[in-house]
């Protein structure tokens, strides 16, 4: 049986997107009990010169959101970046995961040989839709995933490979 391009993006963007959203509950946790402004929390960086955590995770969402309008041949609302709140970017990660879950399969186990161009800063980037998936999307979506959670980690946050990885469920209590 082969994977279709519909199970590699789909649910592997809705798994992720999860994950974070519970990594940012957990980042909450950690800032009511120790007295920590979320604010402080949410605006916090690995390095001076990269996105704080609230960029981080409306970069995400964007990418998957992108990502999969494109390939199912659909136009993506543009989200504003208004979030300031743990909440508010828990509301975005909801909302993405709502459109990411309305796209056609159909569409998107189509897309596989149709030519993506999109824009990427000064320069317009091609690729097909097979390509665009795992050389852009994917790979985007991981690394605003893993700075997020290293920048949580970073500020004290107890969180580790399994929070990241969201495999709790998968986890065996071995025999009883």
């Amino acid at each position: 049986m082969s994977v279709t391009l519909y199970q590699s993006s789909i649910p592997v963007f809705v798994r992720h997107l999860d994950n974070l959203s519970g990594l940012l509950a957990t980042g909450l946790s950690y800032a009511h009990d120790q007295e920590v402004d979320e604010a402080v929390l949410a605006s916090a960086r690995l390095f001076p010169n990269m996105h704080p955590l609230v960029k981080q995770v409306q970069i995400a969402c964007d990418m998957v959101k992108r990502g999969g309008a494109r390939l199912a041949g659909v136009e993506a609302d543009n989200d504003e970046d208004t979030e300031v709140s743990f909440a508010e970017l828990q509301d975005r990660i909801a909302k993405t995961k709502a459109f990411l879950l309305s796209l056609p399969e159909g569409a998107i186990n189509g897309a596989g040989d149709k030519t993506i161009v999109m824009p990427a800063g000064p320069y317009e980037l091609t690729f097909t839709g097979t390509e665009y998936l795992h050389l852009w999307v994917l790979p985007n979506m991981y690394f605003h995933i893993t700075t997020a959670y290293n920048i949580l980690r970073h500020n004290g946050v107890s969180i580790g490979k399994i929070d990241y990885l969201g495999v709790g469920s998968f986890i065996s209590k071995g025999p009883e």
